[in-house]
């Protein structure tokens, strides 16, 4: 039998019920919940990043009110696989997340989660563009992306702990 990233085997319920997805920047962090039974998300919050700092009155806030069972932080990339000038402090931020916490954080791959974003807000009729706005929608795009990861035995997310 063929075992899920998160530890589960393929095919059975997800190990993680409730999770919260996060789409890091060097100015804001946008912030998703998401359920694992239906592998849907939604944008919460955007917060600021404040002399390269995160929020983390806010972020203990989040995680107080939604008890989330698990962390799933957007990693940026090139296109060739290569590491860019955010992917070093967003694996930082994930690191950091898990030391504070101590909840389970998965890391996913998110390239084009900032264009799918913008494209669901566009058919949505969001006809202005928000950078705001598409940070948390970006986050509920990298929560669903690991959603589907877990369901498929092949996926290629990288758990932090």
């Amino acid at each position: 039998m063929s075992a899920t990233p998160d530890g589960g085997a393929a095919g059975a319920a997800p190990t993680h019920r409730i999770a919260l997805g996060f789409d890091f920047g060097r100015a804001r962090i946008g912030v998703a919940i998401g359920e694992a039974v239906t592998g849907s998300a939604r944008p919460l919050h955007t917060l600021p990043v404040r002399q390269q700092r995160p929020d983390w009155n806010a972020i203990e806030r989040i995680i107080a009110e939604w008890r989330p069972d698990v962390l799933v932080i957007g990693v940026p990339r090139h296109a060739d696989d290569t590491a860019n000038a955010v992917t070093e402090a967003a694996l930082r931020f994930s690191r950091q997340l898990h030391g504070r916490f101590r909840l389970p954080v998965a890391t996913i791959d998110e390239r084009l989660s900032s264009w799918e974003a913008e494209r669901r807000r566009s058919e949505a009729g969001h006809r202005r563009r928000g950078a705001v706005a598409s940070d948390a929608e970006a986050a509920a795009v990298i929560l669903e992306s690991w959603f589907n990861q877990q369901r498929n035995p092949l996926s290629c997310a990288t758990p932090n702990s």
